[in-house]
């Protein structure tokens, strides 16, 4: 089984008791009450998890009762996810900030390696959430490239090796990037703006050039009629021969063969300056751990 590191709930939380004001306990009795409520909770965690052994949730919530804000008692994390073993196309993983869940696999072969959040500063005074994306790769590209180049390396070699990343990036290795809007207020026109100017950076970066042309092709799918409430998605896909297929809610809107404009994509959320760098390594450690499994 291959370990997501990447913080997430499942979409069937259980059900929470209500927040209590914080306060700082007073009596030994008080603290000898709080201690009991948890080893009993943690009691019946652990009798839930050696009836169902292979329940992620019930791991994860055990593994949390001792492990948050408590630095005596370490246990292994036990919230996992197998790429290998994720058969049900039904489950989902969702970002705690946001709420916003990903199904963990994706056109039937693409597996989920990572969830993060794009945000963006408003008039310099705040940064808000603006969608939430999701990076998906389809296996059999996933080890059949890996094994080939990196099979023979170890877990920690595999991290340090600073070539990877551009390895995944250039390669024809069908991905996915998902995006899921979470900035009510985000607009089509807003959405090709961004783009124009993040797409943009990468593709002198790579080409060496503005490439203009190219990114009126791209930023020209986004059309005004659209319209992209809380919750719409947009998918960026890597399919073969380098060919970016865009969708928007599922309908697509055009498709670029190009592996510069491909490249430049991608770099966007796993290259070297990416717009969420704890997704980055989240995704960084789970192919590590596919690549040995």
């Amino acid at each position: 089984m291959v370990s997501l590191r990447f913080p997430f709930l499942f979409s069937q939380p259980p059900k929470q008791n209500p927040k209590l004001p914080h306060t700082k306990p007073t009596t030994t009795a008080s603290t000898f009450y709080a201690a009991s409520a948890v080893v009993a909770t943690a009691g019946a965690a652990a009798i839930a998890i050696c009836q169902d052994p292979k329940d992620p949730f019930l791991k994860k919530a055990l593994n949390s009762l001792f492990s948050n804000k408590s630095n005596h008692c370490a246990l292994p994390l036990w919230g996992s996810l197998s790429l290998a073993e994720n058969s049900s196309s039904s489950s989902t993983v969702v970002e705690s900030k946001t709420g916003v869940s990903f199904p963990s696999v994706l056109y039937d072969s693409k597996r989920l390696l990572g969830i993060g959040l794009r945000k963006k500063s408003l008039l310099g005074l705040k940064n808000i959430d603006v969608y939430a994306f999701g990076v998906y790769a389809d296996d059999n590209d996933l080890k059949k490239f890996l094994s080939e180049k990196y099979g023979k390396l170890s877990n920690p070699e595999f991290k340090e090796n600073k070539e990877f990343n551009e390895y995944l990036i250039e390669n024809d290795i069908c991905m996915t990037v998902r995006l899921q809007i979470v900035y009510s207020k985000l607009s089509i026109r807003s959405v090709r703006s961004a783009f124009e100017e993040s797409v943009g950076s990468r593709l002198q970066k790579f080409g060496g050039s503005e490439n203009k042309d190219l990114l009126q092709r791209f930023t020209s799918q986004f059309k005004d009629e659209y319209k992209i409430p809380r919750g719409s998605l947009i998918d960026l896909s890597r399919e073969r021969g380098h060919v970016l297929c865009t969708k928007i809610d599922g309908k697509e809107v055009g498709s670029i063969q190009s592996q510069l404009l491909c490249q430049s994509i991608l770099d966007l959320y796993i290259g070297e300056d990416p717009f969420d760098r704890q997704a980055k390594e989240d995704i960084e450690h789970n192919l590590a751990s596919l690549l040995h499994q």
